[in-house]
Order: structure tokens, then sequence, then C-alpha cells
């Protein structure tokens, strides 16, 4: 039996792929092991993983020669806002092809990114399904954004052009309100976006009674960096943040799983800064409208007050006059009653006195003398005892007319 060499066996391999597989194929597909050199040429592994295991199934090597790379790597992340890395599954036309030396491989000739883009939104809505299964969804959304957010925490790069303008613009708002803007650093676009922005998350955490709300933006860069912002993690920690979070990552198209859990999404760094500054007018418009109100509460409150004092100015003088009139009746009321009572008062004294006269008059020597009684005096003084009297004692008699003088021949002798 003839011996074939192992190129010649490879030769008849190639020969006949070439001539059972002439057509170009689409394939799906997960890319593996993406890197270009420095021609421009694309490098890289197509595989298939088991979906319960996760293991590999099948896996071919893949070239993208650099005058088809060229076109198709920023068409395919235009489309997708993805970039053109490891990871993703994308749905590729490829002819077969087999080299003596380099052995199995495909050729990329195009790609459609309209399969990556359903499988990212696949991926998105599983994130989200996940994150309400787990009751966290819609946990920022809830919180209360403060009327007066004036003190930010804002997760960004430094040398973002976007956080630029997103400063700028709160600094040179129309009405002068003030802000208060902290940055905590953190990668914006790369395969490092998901644990730069949750440890920037974790750094606020650690202060956070001194921020009203989480700034989360980016502004620029590529349009194909924003699947860090695609994963669950930090979708997770951005759902549960007990401070409202902002995202303003520059981009119109689809949100991001990041958009879609944040308190508020909008389109650009310096949109995010209007929402913010807006938030501050609508308080200042409602503050303005009370102090409006106010103002004309107290002036119709003074105005009322005014005219019932005008009212009780005109009523003075007829009150008045009502007052003094009444007063004089009851002057005069009163006036009768202290006569009468006087009057009564000296009535009864009066009959009183004559009654003690009548009394007087009655118990007066001259009345007893009247009746036939006379009264003794010794020395001008009524004797009432005849022990007092002594033989010799010249005593004076007296009666209702005349008077009579004795002498006492011998002392008198008691009588009881």
């Amino acid at each position: 039996m003839e011996a074939l060499s192992l190129q010649e066996l490879n030769a008849l391999v190639r020969r006949s792929l070439e001539q059972c597989l002439p057509d170009e194929f689409w394939v799906q597909a997960e890319l593996s092991d993406v890197r270009t050199n420095s021609t421009g040429h694309c490098y890289l592994e197509f595989v298939q993983k088991d979906p319960r295991s996760n293991s590999l199934v099948a896996k071919a090597r893949g070239t993208i020669w650099a005058n088809v790379f060229r076109l198709l790597k920023p068409y395919f992340e235009e489309a997708t806002g993805q970039a053109f890395v490891s990871g993703i599954k994308v749905l590729v036309q490829v002819t077969v092809s087999f080299h003596e030396l380099y052995g199995y491989s495909l050729t990329v000739q195009d790609i459609d990114p309209t399969y990556t883009l359903g499988d990212m939104a696949r991926r998105r809505r599983e994130i989200l399904r996940q994150l309400e299964e787990e009751g966290v969804l819609t946990l920022n959304k809830e919180l209360d954004i403060p009327r007066l957010p004036q003190r930010i925490a804002v997760i960004s790069s430094p040398t973002a052009a976007g956080y630029g303008d997103f400063c700028h613009q709160l600094e040179n708002n129309s009405r002068g309100f003030y802000f208060y803007t902290e940055l905590f650093p953190a990668l914006m676009q790369g395969d490092r976006v998901e644990e730069s922005v949750l440890s920037a998350l974790d750094r606020v955490n650690a202060r956070l009674f001194e921020f009203d709300v989480v700034a989360i933006i980016r502004g620029g860069g590529a349009t194909s960096d924003l699947s860090g912002f695609d994963t669950y993690l930090l979708a997770a920690a951005c759902a549960q943040f007990p401070l409202p979070i902002i995202t303003g990552i520059g981009h119109e198209r689809d949100d991001t799983v990041l958009d879609s859990v944040a308190h508020t999404r909008v389109k650009t760094p310096t949109a995010a800064a209007e929402f913010l500054i807006d938030l501050m007018n609508n308080a200042a418009d409602e503050l303005e409208m009370l102090v409006s109100r106010l103002h004309e509460g107290v002036r119709n409150l003074l105005q009322q007050e005014q005219r019932k004092l005008s009212v009780c100015k005109n009523r003075i003088p007829s009150v008045s006059y009502r007052c003094i009139s009444d007063a004089k009746m009851a002057l005069l009321t009163a006036r009768k009653d202290v006569v009468q009572a006087v009057t009564s008062y000296l009535s009864r004294y009066r009959h009183r006195l004559e009654l003690l006269q009548q009394r007087l008059v009655d118990a007066s020597p001259e009345k007893l003398l009247a009746r036939g009684y006379s009264i003794t005096l010794k020395d001008g003084k009524v004797v009432k005892n005849v022990g007092l009297l002594n033989e010799g004692d010249e005593i004076t008699t007296l009666l209702q007319k005349g008077e009579v003088t004795s002498i006492v021949n011998r002392k008198p002798s008691n009588r009881k």
C-alpha cells in the first residue's frame, strides 16, 4: 500500500473542502481571543459553548484580513454600540479554508450587527428580569430626589470632556444657584468599567450623608465602550444604592442596563446638569410663588383689618354718644335711688330720734316733779340714801313749783 505524506494528506483535505464547501456560510458563534497585528489583520477564535455547562462544544480559528477588518470593525461598533472584543456573540459570513501548514480556519467576509444587537438586548432583558425577580429593579427610581440637590457626588473620568461640561453648566446657571460637586474618579471605557464604577460607588457610600445625589457621567468616547454599563453587578449595585443616581453617559440609542435601573436617565453630562438646575428652578419658582401668595395674603389681611378699623372709627361717635347717654341714664337712676335710699334712711333715723327724745322727756326730772315727786339735794347732789345725812345737815327739797330748805334734826335711820 502506497503511503501519503502529511503534506499530501493535508492537500487532499484542502482540495476536498474547496470542492465540497465552495460557498460562503453565515455562522453564529462567540468571539474569543480577538487580537490584531501590526499589519491590520485580525486573528481570533470562534467558539460555541454548551448553554447548560458552559463548556466548549466547538471551536474554529478565524481570520479577518485587514482590508475587510478596516471596514467591518467600525461598522459593527457603530451599529451595536459594542466593542468588537472577546465574549460577544456574532453572526458572520465566512468561507471555509484549509491550509496544509496552518490547518482549518474560517475567513470572515461580512458581519450582521442585528444578531449581536439581539443578543445584547436578550442579555439586558435577562439582567433586568433577574433584578425584578430579586425585587430591586425599581428601588433607586422610588427614592425621593431632594428638592434642592446641591451636593453632588460625580463618578466620571477626570479627563473626560463631559465632566468639564457638567461642572461648567452647573457653575454658570442663569440664576446663580450654588452646587457643590466632588469627583470620584473611575474608568468609563474599557473592560474595567464595572470594577472601577463599583469602587467609586463604595467610596461615595462611605460618605453617604455628605451628598444629595450621584451623577454617573461619561460624555465622548467610543459608543462601542458602553458594554461595561450592561453588567448585572453594576446594575444591582446602582438599583440598591441609597442615593438617587442620575446617568448621562453620552448616547442616544437604547438604554443600557445601568440607565434602566438609575433614578433618572439623560442623554449627556450637560443634560444631567440641566436636570439638576431645573430641579432648583422648580423649587425657586415654587418658593417665589409662595412668597407672592404670602405677600398677597398679608396685603389682603391688612386691607381687611383696615376696613374693620374704618368701620370701628366711624362707629366710635355714635357708640360714645350712646355710652354717655346710657351712663347719664344710669347716673340719674342711681341718683334717684341714692336720694330715695338716703331719704328712707333719714326717715327711719328721724323716727328713732323722736322715740329717744320722748323717752328723754319721760325720764326728765321736770316730768317726775310734775307727777308729785320731789328731789332732795345736799350740797347740790341728789340724796339717794338717808344714811348719808347727818344731824344738822342742810338739805334742799325740789318740788314742781319751788324748793324747800330744811335742817336735819336728828340723824335718820336707814330703812330697807
